[in-house]
């Protein structure tokens, strides 16, 4: 038995539910998502396409990270019109103890996180979880009236499982039982029918494919041996018959070229490489040489091989942030250089890859730098799935991923263009009329340009963030709710001020911390000084959670006469919160709940 102290709770499905009908009532929001901000299907424009032998309603989603380990986070983005979900990486060692804080998005974007924070039991709930509440959602009426009938949509949605890193975990016992009861979860998806309350209890029976995910996206990452990635994506294939996409690293263009584009072309001369990173990856010409080859493999075994690009980059940490002496770079500088490996690769292989116009064998997924501003583009060069990280933590949150669909579709119809298809047909024929050999190639040219590259240099991402001098408090503050919509899990909610007496902020902004792992993201964005994630009140609903924590914070209980119990420091502040609690039907709701 560990006595590891777990770094999340996740809420029970009963409990979710219980929010989102109270919620909506009350305001028509959704886990704090405002009804008008959600992503609407276009019946003119057609933004369906093929990802693992399903047809799915838009190409794009969410990345493997803060966002797809829980299912309101997934829902969330599922809200905002994602439709493809890479969900967290998983791997044989699932009590990881990361150092906080673990993500800094001030300016470029970096990270120390970077597998799955949940046990692969809690993993194997969450996804089921997420697969029985999208089910849920997309026949709830009060949902389907506000946002159309979504059976209309082009598709429905595909859930990708990311895992890494090296063969001996992907085929240890355990990762095997994981994989299995992922690819038949018909059990777990049961037990948790058991958990929709009365709200949703038409939908109890809600059909649900028990097979979670058909694609593998295999993360060559932390230590994955070079010499075992096709051995990794074999295992794959023959032992659990699913699709693989390997995930390659930014390494692969050499650490002059990503010097070149990192230091002299974008001018982040503040960020020192990792020669060490370059040295251990995969090299490009053995790069070549294992995509021809596991092409070759799928073909004989009825699956379908596919890469994504790429990564994070390793570099070195020195900005005084993080913990550790390394991070992971990611956001706009990792855009480039994906751009430009994408060139290299297709210049290398040509006819292979499934791209534009072109119909070849290997399709080619994106992670790299994607936000609101340049997903058309790559939506355009026949990217597919396109999924999100940097971009969602920043201010707006989940909301940036709806911008960015809302603009593909405006730029569709603005172009008299119905699908998809005609979309990258169009970007291709314009890329040849001007010289290029195909609309990778325009658009890696374009980022190679002091316009192209502009909004992705230190001049344009190093802006300092708003700040104001004022130390954060518990209560009252600029209310601004960058806290809410920058936390990836949703722990951060507000309340209005009403009826409380003594504040000043026509909002309040509290922490769900059984759902806060402390990642930092919101002390980043706070124009205040302090962190709001510790500083602001935290609420347990479990009494387990919160002994672990010390009995820091507030304790939620509808079991007998005081709704909000706290001890210590915290005893000053009971009657306040309980004051801004009572304000909240939804959170009552989910009391009630286990």
């Amino acid at each position: 038995m560990s006595d590891r102290v777990p770094p999340l709770y996740p809420w029970s499905l009963e409990r979710l539910l219980l929010r989102i009908a109270a919620e909506w009532e009350d305001r028509k929001e959704i886990f704090g998502f405002a009804g008008r901000r959600f992503f609407r299907p276009d019946a003119a424009v057609d933004l369906g396409c093929d990802i693992a032998g399903r047809r799915v309603a838009t190409p794009v989603g969410p990345a493997a990270g803060p966002h797809t380990q829980m299912a309101q986070n997934i829902a969330l983005s599922w809200l905002a019109g994602a439709r493809t979900f890479e969900l967290k990486t998983v791997q044989i060692l699932d009590e990881l103890d990361i150092e906080r804080p673990c993500i800094d998005m001030e300016n470029v974007g970096y990270n120390i996180e970077w597998s799955q924070e949940l046990t692969l039991d809690e993993s194997l709930t969450e996804y089921a979880k997420s697969a029985l509440l999208l089910a849920i959602l997309r026949r709830w009426e009060p949902l389907t009236e506000h946002m159309g009938d979504m059976s209309g949509e082009a598709g429905d949605h595909v859930f990708e499982l990311s895992a890494g890193y090296d063969l001996a975990g992907i085929k240890s016992d355990r990762m095997t039982a994981f994989f299995e009861s992922m690819l038949d979860a018909r059990g777990v998806i049961d037990n948790l029918r058991k958990e929709i309350p009365v709200p949703f209890g038409g939908l109890r029976d809600v059909p649900v494919d028990s097979r979670i995910f058909e694609h593998v996206t295999l993360s060559t990452f932390h230590g994955c041996p070079p010499g075992e990635i096709e051995q990794i994506v074999e295992h794959m294939m023959t032992a659990h018959d699913v699709d693989v996409t390997v995930k390659l690293n930014p390494t692969l263009l050499g650490m002059e070229t990503v010097r070149e584009i990192l230091h002299e072309r974008l001018g982040h001369v503040e960020v020192p490489l990792a020669p060490e990173a370059f040295a251990e990856d995969l090299q490009f010409d053995r790069a070549l040489e294992m995509i021809a080859r596991l092409e070759k493999f799928a073909a004989s075994r009825g699956r379908e091989f596919g890469i994504k690009l790429t990564n994070t980059l390793v570099v070195g940490n020195e900005r005084g942030v993080m913990p550790g002496k390394q991070m992971y770079l990611s956001g706009k500088p990792l855009h480039v250089m994906a751009v430009t490996l994408l060139d290299k690769l297709v210049e290398a292989l040509p006819g292979k890859f499934r791209l534009g116009s072109g119909a070849g064998p290997i399709p080619v997924a994106f992670s790299a730098g994607i936000d609101k501003d340049n997903l058309v583009e790559a939506v355009a060069v026949g990217l597919s799935p396109v999924t999100i990280c940097s971009d969602l933590l920043k201010p707006g949150g989940y909301g940036r991923m709806a911008q960015g669909l809302r603009k593909l579709v405006k730029t569709m119809k603005g172009g008299g263009l119905v699908d998809l298809q005609e979309l990258r047909t169009k970007a291709e024929t314009e890329a040849q009329a001007a010289g290029h050999r195909d609309s990778a190639r325009a658009l890696a040219h374009h980022l190679a340009t002091p316009e192209g590259a502009a909004s992705y240099t230190l001049k344009s991402t190093g802006k300092p963030l708003r700040r104001v001098d004022n130390q954060l408090e518990m209560f009252d503050c600029v209310a601004c709710t960058n806290c809410v919509t920058v936390c990836p899990n949703d722990a951060f909610f507000q309340v209005p001020s009403v009826d409380a007496d003594g504040l000043e902020a026509r909002a309040q902004y509290l922490v769900l911390a059984e759902l806060c792992n402390d990642c930092g993201n919101c002390t980043t964005f706070c124009p205040e000084l302090g962190a709001p994630h510790l500083i602001k009140p935290r609420l347990y609903t479990s009494a387990h959670a919160w002994e672990t924590a010390g009995r820091q914070g507030f304790l939620m209980d509808t079991s007998g006469d005081d709704l909000v119990k706290a001890d210590g420091p915290a005893l000053k502040d009971v009657a306040m919160v309980k004051n801004l609690v009572e304000n909240e039907s939804w959170l009552k709701s989910c009391l009630k709940a286990e």
